[in-house]
């Protein structure tokens, strides 16, 4: 894609967060800037990720579906309620910073991992929302999470990070929630924890290999699924666009 690109381009704006989906590579050799617009994407990615959060606790494709056919069934599964239960984020930065905050009002307890700790002028700033989460290893979050929400840039290090070992050292009954980057979670794996009962439910709005969705995905009542519409709101598209910023010539 870069390669056709006319040689008078020298600026490059992703619309979104993260840099995986423009070569880098290419365009330093080219003599093209590269940026993005991290921040705007925060609150609307956070938002997208409580919902997910939410539905997957109710297992809320199920009764959707079943209303949408005419029926009312009482014999749809219970869900459970947050409060009490230990939410895992994987990647605090700005998108796990808003989902932290907004996690906080329905009481889960809150622990983080990230390459390193949060530094304290974000403490502060959490603090002063009364949001305090723990840091642990992510061999800590992984064994110790009732639901694990991913936040994580897609990189060759994060690339599969979650696969069926790290699936097999989780709590029975995890609750699994990426709005992040699809390749993140080895898919297949995740079917499979699905199907045996270690993964209670999961809510995905990215997939491995997207626009394709997994088969096994799209047929498990257990699965709260969205077209990657995390920030596909007009409010954060407006806010992405202003804030692109111009290169003069």
């Amino acid at each position: 894609m870069i390669a056709s690109l006319p040689s008078s381009v020298k600026f490059i704006c992703h619309n979104g967060a993260g840099y995986d989906q423009v070569d880098i590579h290419e365009c330093t050799e080219r003599g093209i800037s590269v940026s993005n617009t991290p921040g705007v994407v925060n609150d609307a990615t956070a938002d997208t990720a409580m919902f997910l959060l939410l539905a997957a606790l109710r297992r809320a494709w199920k009764p959707q579906s079943t209303i949408r056919a005419g029926a009312w069934d009482g014999s749809n599964p219970l869900g459970r309620d947050p409060k009490g239960l230990i939410l895992g984020i994987l990647g605090m930065g700005g998108i796990g910073m808003a989902t932290a905050k907004r996690a906080a009002a329905f009481d889960l307890k809150l622990q983080y991992h990230n390459r390193v700790p949060v530094n304290n002028l974000v403490k502060e700033a959490l603090g002063a929302c009364g949001v305090k989460p723990t840091y642990v290893t992510f061999e800590e979050l992984i064994l110790t999470s009732d639901i694990i929400s991913i936040h994580l840039p897609l990189s060759d290090q994060t690339r599969g990070i979650i696969g069926a070992q790290e699936i097999g050292k989780m709590k029975q009954g995890v609750i699994i929630i990426n709005t992040a980057r699809g390749p993140i979670i080895n898919e297949e794996d995740l079917v499979r924890g699905l199907e045996s009962g270690k993964i209670w439910s999961a809510g995905l709005d990215v997939f491995e290999e997207e626009p394709r969705v997994h088969p096994e995905l799209l047929c498990n009542e257990n699965v709260v699924l969205l077209p990657h519409i995390g920030t596909a709101t007009v409010d954060t598209r407006v806010s992405r666009i202003r804030s692109i910023i111009v290169i003069p010539k």
